[in-house]
């Protein structure tokens, strides 16, 4: 019991520090662009309790989420191919570092012609910014496995689909989780990039109308939703990496995004 009341606390004491310093910071403020938060959290009370919770939040997140699974899978299966063919890894490294020093926001003009502006458009760029980090850290877990790895794999005749799922996969591992909490990240961002044009509905078009409409409570509102959905999401997420790694060494849980 109170090993897990030390976990929550470490998890909430910035959070709350952060909403005290807020709230006495603005008690008193007449600001426009900065209202007190108590102005704000009462919009949120009165917006996204039920009502904008289903019509824009729940839209945005089931976006988010296909398009953040989609990014993993593609990621994983894209690097666990590359990176266990030494040539194509060095002949399409220059690629991957172009294409994920791109930012995903570039790449929304071409999904709009391409894709039209309807769900898919949006899923698919939250995809495409999402998938670099899982890439680019399966591509190199998989490349630098030691040599012992692979006569072990040549040892028991393994196929070629045993040694990517049940021996490499395994290895990168920690890495790929590593690179899965990055785009994690991305793809909330991504949520309101994605709903920059065409969206009639989801959370990023609530506070970008908001702004537009100088209805600045109510986009106050929508960023404190999408930031408390963003930290629920990473403290769920960092539950299911537990789990994955519970048998791994601590080292080697802590890899950081190459």
């Amino acid at each position: 019991m109170k090993r897990s009341l030390q976990k929550v606390l470490v998890y909430l004491w910035l959070p709350v520090a952060l909403v005290g310093i807020w709230w006495v910071a603005t008690a008193n403020s007449t600001s426009l662009y900065f209202p007190p938060l108590s102005k704000i959290m009462a919009t949120v009370d009165e917006l996204w309790i039920v009502d904008h919770t289903v019509t824009d939040l729940l839209p945005s997140l089931r976006n988010m989420l296909i398009g953040y699974l989609i990014a993993v899978a593609a990621g994983v299966l894209a690097g666990l191919l590359i990176g266990s063919l030494p040539r194509l890894c060095d002949a399409l490294e220059p690629i991957l570092e172009f294409a994920r020093a791109m930012p995903a926001v570039a790449i929304l003009p071409v999904a709009i012609l391409l894709l039209g502006l309807d769900e898919g458009m949006r899923v698919s760029v939250i995809a495409f910014g999402a998938v670099w980090p899982v890439l680019i850290n399966t591509v190199a877990a998989v490349h630098g496995l030691d040599p012992s790895v692979r006569d072990l794999e040549s040892a028991f005749g393994l196929t070629q689909v045993s040694r990517f799922f049940r021996v490499r996969l395994g290895v990168a591992l920690p890495q790929i989780i590593a690179g899965a909490r990055v785009a994690l990240y991305i793809s909330i961002a991504l949520i309101v990039v994605s709903e920059m044009q065409g969206s009639a509905q989801g959370i990023g078009h609530f506070v970008l109308l908001s702004q537009r409409t100088f209805a600045v409570a109510d986009m106050w509102s929508g960023m404190v939703v999408l930031g408390v959905t963003g930290y629920v999401l990473s403290v769920l997420f960092r539950a299911v990496e537990r789990f994955l790694l519970r048998n791994y060494p601590p080292t080697k849980t802590r890899r950081e995004l190459v």
